[in-house]
């Protein structure tokens, strides 16, 4: 489904961001690299951009900015989950483990949003339309295909996103080592443990865009400044690579592998 156009179901994976300390440098490397549009955005919200594809929203990308006695947030991709009332979301979270990092707030008229961090320490966003109900186009290049939380706690992770969320996580039936997000009957995201990440690796929601190209993708990213985290490589999903931008921030590419006709 590359195009939506409904607000998404609460637990789901609705919008990801990034938070950048030279916040035209990422809005650059970006649009370069997935063939973004965009700029700047208003004053009144600090300059956030929203970048789209085909004209429709697909990333938000802002100015790393302090808030009171915090430092700037690290630069670092944000996945936000749907809910139908922040408020109630915010109470649930803290009250099974979770981490208020900034509490719920307006964004204009668009959305009500707060930033969190489970029990095991993974930040993401929670985020309650209003006029806004995120990316507008998913599943296709150029477009984020893919969110993954990583953890060092898998049996805690399904005991608070179920219950802070409504996200139920078990075993994939074609990939019983891999977690699936489950909202409804549908498959939104994956989850796993740290395994197979490098040593120290904190736990964290992974980001992945879909490319055509996984190898041209990472040559024209390492050509504009990005590191390679994870080289190219194949996979029953497709093939897929992790980089970090110019800036640090971790991100994947991967193209699908798409299932056979009979």
């Amino acid at each position: 489904m590359p195009e939506v156009t409904t607000a998404y179901p609460p637990g789901t994976p609705c919008w990801v961001d990034l938070m950048a300390s030279d916040q035209q440098a990422a809005i650059d490397f970006y649009k370069d690299l997935f063939g973004w549009q965009g700029e700047k955005g208003p004053e009144e919200f600090g300059g956030y951009a929203i970048l789209t594809l085909k004209g429709k929203p697909v990333v938000g990308i802002g100015a790393a900015m302090a808030m009171g006695d915090n430092p700037p947030p690290p630069t670092v991709w944000t996945t936000y989950l749907a809910s139908a009332d922040a408020d109630a979301t915010a109470a649930k979270i803290t009250g099974n483990g979770g981490t208020l990092l900034f509490p719920v707030m307006d964004v204009g008229t668009v959305g009500r949003m707060l930033v969190a961090s489970d029990p095991a320490g993974a930040v993401f966003g929670v985020w309650q339309p209003v006029d806004f109900f995120g990316a507008q186009i998913v599943n296709e290049p150029g477009a984020v295909i893919w969110n993954e939380l990583n953890t060092s706690d898998v049996k805690g992770a399904v005991t608070f996103y179920g219950a802070a969320l409504g996200i139920r996580i078990a075993p994939m039936e074609e990939m019983p080592e891999y977690q699936g997000l489950n909202v409804g009957d549908r498959v939104v995201g994956g989850a796993q443990g740290l395994d197979n990440l490098p040593e120290g690796t904190p736990p964290h929601w992974a980001t992945y865009f879909a490319v055509d190209d996984v190898d041209s993708t990472v040559d024209a990213a390492v050509r504009a400044g990005a590191s390679v985290l994870a080289p190219p490589m194949d996979t029953p999903v497709g093939r897929m690579s992790g980089l970090a931008d110019p800036q640090g921030a971790p991100f994947w590419v991967i193209a699908p592998q798409m299932p056979e006709e009979s």
